[in-house]
Formats: structure tokens, sequence, C-alpha cells
């Protein structure tokens, strides 16, 4: 049954059942070297390991197997850059069901690649909202298909709450955790989890300065669209979702912006000393707790890589 209202803590547990065979239990990095540089004990939640490169796996499996039977005899369809149509299209993959995805023109090429490798069909369209949304209604006019939103949709955010859980449950007294946010559907449901699971461990919220509506909303109180982002975190150039907002302003405890530069250098440390590939809205949450190393000095916080998706042959360091 398809969720009407803000995840209870037996949705999401129901969502972590329901999408077990689908997603990885992503491990949990840490970095002596790291450590020792900054004075705090960071420990990395690694769903750029995740299936499709990405958390996003999470919230779209559980989205689509809440479908009902005839929901998915016709399909699902979704508009998306990039990580949330790659998880749309292998999920629809290995349920058997078509899948139609709109992305812009200008998504990063791996990510293109990697939906139709899963099966998917893309449509493309210009690379502003309104295109997307008109491309999308069209497809499901033709196709009978169900849109499943990349962010603004509870069951999408029961299913992201998962990743926080495991965090809480394979590490110790975290102080905080520093987690993206670009539509919120992770950033809600690690704020869900922390209430539910995590005896309400601080939550940061990690964002681009070329793209900080999350953090202008949080301060006026109420939402302000994200009009022309300026970011190389392409993954959070999107507006935050009006079903995650409220949930951000009730439970976040402080959002950090952080500049391109300075996501550039949190990408090159994770790759130096985890052996890891970050694409960059993936290393936000880090250069953010960089940003505020001072304030856990000799603490132990979690950290959110949330996607690794990058094409290599254009890293900027």
């Amino acid at each position: 049954m398809l969720l009407q209202e803000i995840p209870k803590k037996e949705d999401i547990l129901a969502a972590e059942k329901r999408i077990h065979d689908y997603v990885h239990r992503t491990p949990v990095f840490t970095s002596t070297q790291l450590n020792e540089m900054l004075g705090v004990n960071v420990y990395f939640k690694c769903e750029n390991l995740q299936k499709v490169g990405a958390f996003k796996m999470r919230g779209a499996s559980n989205a689509v197997l809440s479908l009902t039977k005839q929901q998915l005899k016709k399909g699902v369809a979704t508009h998306s850059s990039g990580n949330h149509a790659q998880a749309i299209a292998l999920t629809a993959k290995i349920a058997k069901i078509p899948s139609y995805i709109v992305m812009p023109q200008n998504a990063p090429e791996v990510k293109v690649e990697a939906v139709k490798k899963y099966g998917a069909e893309v449509i493309f369209c210009e690379s502003n909202l309104m295109a997307r949304e008109e491309t999308l209604n069209d497809v499901i006019e033709k196709t009978g298909a169900t849109f499943i939103h990349p962010y603004d949709n509870y069951d999408v955010i029961a299913g992201q709450a998962t990743c926080a859980k495991e965090m809480i449950e394979d590490t110790d007294h975290l102080k905080a955790i520093f987690a993206p946010i670009g539509g919120g559907g992770l950033m809600a449901g690690t704020l869900l989890s922390s209430q539910y699971f995590g005896h309400k461990i601080p939550i940061i919220g990690a964002e681009p300065q070329g793209a900080d509506d999350a953090y202008r909303s949080w301060k006026a109180g109420k939402l302000i669209q994200m009009e022309n982002p300026n970011t190389i975190a392409d993954g959070l150039r999107t507006s935050v979702g009006e079903r995650n907002f409220p949930i951000i302003q009730d439970y976040i405890t402080d959002i950090v912006t952080v500049s391109d530069a300075e996501i550039i250098e949190a990408m090159r440390l994770i790759f130096n000393y985890l052996k890891l590939v970050v694409e960059p809205s993936g290393a936000v949450p880090f250069a953010s707790m960089m940003k505020t190393a001072e304030k856990y000095k000799g603490k132990k916080v979690g950290v959110i890589l949330c996607g690794g998706n990058v094409d290599l042959k254009k890293l900027p360091f």
C-alpha cells in the first residue's frame, strides 16, 4: 500500500524488509590518516558502493515494490538527471516491468548509458523542470505508467531512511551525521531514522553554495525554489520537495553550505585516503564536515557518501 503520510518507524522497517534482496548493506569505512589530520573520528557510509552506484536504489526499489500488481503491469516512469533514473531502471528490470525515463539533454553520459543498459526507454528533454514535467506527462498519458518521483514521495523517503538506519546500527555513539540535501529524500529519511532508531542524533545538512535553496528555505521557514543553480554537484541542483521540507524543518540541526573548490578537495581526499571515487554530490557532506571540524574534535561523526557515478575522464582533481 502506498504511503500517504510521513513514514512511521514501522514503515521504515517494512521498507527495509521489502528491499532486502534489491540493495546492498553498504560498508562503513574510516581512515586513520584522515582522522589524525582532522582530529575527528569520521565514519563514511559508502553508498557509492550501492547498486547503481548511489543511495537512490533504496527509495526507488521501495516505491516500485509498493505498487499494486495492476500498476506494475503498465510499468513505471520518472524524470531524473541520473542516479534515480538508474535505480528505477534496474528495479524495473529485476521486477520484469517496463520503465520510461525522462532525462535532460545535458545529463552525464555515464548515467544515460547506464540507464539504457538496464533496459529502460530514455526520452530526452530540455534541461529545466517544466520540460521534464511536460515530457513526463506525455509519457504517462501514452503508457499508463506510474510516476515515481525522485524524492517527493513518502515511499521513496522510507526507502532512503534505511541508509542511516544501517549506519546507526553499524557504528557506536555518533555525535552527528552529515548528509546531502538535493530534493531532500535522503535527508528526510536520515532525519526520521535518527528520530526512530538513533536517539535523535544531530543531523547536519550539506549543500552546495550554488544550489542552497534548502539553507535559504530553512532560514526563511518556507520553501524557496532554486533558480539557475550553479554547482559542480549536479545531483544536488534540484529544489527541496514539498513532502521533504516539513521533515527537514522539524528535525534538522544545521545546514552547512560549501563551495565547488571545497567539494573538489573533499573528492580528492576521499580518493587519496579511502581509495574511493565519489561524484561531486557524494563529496558534499564530507566537505561540510571538514568546514565545521572544530566543533567535533575528538568525537565520532558519520558522513554519507551518497553516490559514486562520475565520468572518470572528467575528474576535477
